[in-house]
């Protein structure tokens, strides 16, 4: 990786965890859609773990599940976000291990965990195969590793609404994922892809979704006018369904697994 590359990556991530600290304080008011979306990752849970961490664990709300799930294991929850960890722990005590860390360089030994669960977090990480890599050293053989990340098309709706291309969050496609995993060494037992649509009754609904969660980083610069959003309105009324106003999210479930 050449400097030029790696301040950016450096940037991003800073940016990233700015954001997700900032937005930690309402996160799990306004996170429905990724506490649903997390939901499909538990029905597949191993019945016995005893060293687990929570990938992008955010406010800690699945690590604490984890934790009440597998009462006699080891449970780590990993973020990038200072604020994040901050509001996990006030909510959660220190029973959970809660470390400050980037996914694709985890501070952690080799063959630490017997499970990884990831509701949400691959999309942001800049370095697909770098993550990968890391899943692999981190598990243990015969490991697994459960992951939700987020395929193109996602927030679809909100990038036709405000005319900006960029509002799609820029996620790798599932042919990146599928390399990053085959070169990693790890074994996708099951992958599924599906696309999940949520319905909020306004404008203002649809964007405290989104920035309430972290998930829109801030352009700098940008000032909106009363006729922008205006227009950004009469935009996405169009698209209104009888339920109301959609976002979509176009997922990605992985069940990994580490050979013996």
């Amino acid at each position: 990786m050449n400097t030029l590359t790696a301040n950016s990556d450096a940037n991003w991530q800073t940016r990233v965890a700015h954001a997700f600290s900032r937005a930690a304080p309402r996160y799990d008011a306004l996170a429905s859609a990724q506490r649903q979306i997390g939901q499909r990752l538990w029905d597949s849970l191993p019945d016995n773990a005893y060293n687990v961490v929570d990938m992008g664990c955010g406010t800690g709300y699945w690590t604490q599940r984890l934790a009440e799930h597998y009462p006699g294991a080891q449970i780590t929850g990993l973020d990038l976000a200072p604020g994040m960890l901050a509001q996990a722990r006030q909510c959660y005590g220190d029973a959970i291990h809660w470390q400050q860390g980037d996914a694709a360089a985890m501070p952690f030994g080799t063959h630490a965990f017997d499970l990884v669960f990831s509701n949400l977090a691959l999309q942001w990480c800049r370095d697909i195969d770098a993550v990968m890599v890391e899943l692999y050293r981190v598990l243990r053989p015969g490991g697994q590793a459960h992951i939700t990340t987020l395929l193109p098309g996602t927030l679809k709706e909100i990038a036709i609404a405000w005319q900006r291309p960029e509002a799609l969050l820029q996620t790798p496609n599932q042919a990146s994922v599928e390399r990053a995993i085959a070169k990693s060494g790890l074994t996708a037992s099951q992958q599924t892809a599906t696309v999940e649509c949520f319905y909020y009754p306004d404008l203002q609904a649809v964007m405290a979704s989104i920035k309430g969660v972290g998930a829109q980083l801030p352009r700098p610069n940008t000032r909106l006018t009363r006729a922008d959003i205006a227009a950004a309105q009469a935009r996405y009324e169009q698209l209104r369904q009888p339920e109301g106003l959609p976002v979509s999210y176009h997922c990605l479930t992985l069940q990994l697994e580490k050979s013996l």
